[in-house]
């Protein structure tokens, strides 16, 4: 396993991380920011992101690519991580019965 796909993949984690911070963060009034809250969730978000590229590259489902590509590049990597995060934060809620991650301040 290349360590070009690991990296885009905890790219695309920490993107997601990211993304998923900044929405809950701007979609409420009085939301405070705590640092080590915005590292943490972004850090781990990255290291889903880092387990799933992994496993997508590792598990030969090539069938998973593009356009006929035989391999996972860093920008699928990048995607996967993302998606990664995404479906980890769905499944939660689904299985929690929760429409937000994260309850209202």
């Amino acid at each position: 396993m290349t360590i070009a796909i690991l990296i885009a993949g905890f790219g695309g984690g920490m993107i997601r991380g990211l993304v998923g911070f900044l929405k809950y963060y701007y979609s409420y009034k009085n939301t405070p920011f705590n640092i080590f809250y915005f590292f943490g969730t972004t850090f781990v978000s990255g290291i889903v992101g880092l387990l799933t590229a992994g496993a997508i590259k590792e598990s030969g489902l090539t069938w998973l690519t593009i356009s006929g590509l035989n391999s996972i590049s860093p920008a699928m990597a990048l995607i996967i991580g993302y998606a990664g995060g995404d479906f980890l934060e769905n499944l939660y809620k689904i299985i929690l019965k929760k429409p937000l991650l994260f309850s209202k301040k």
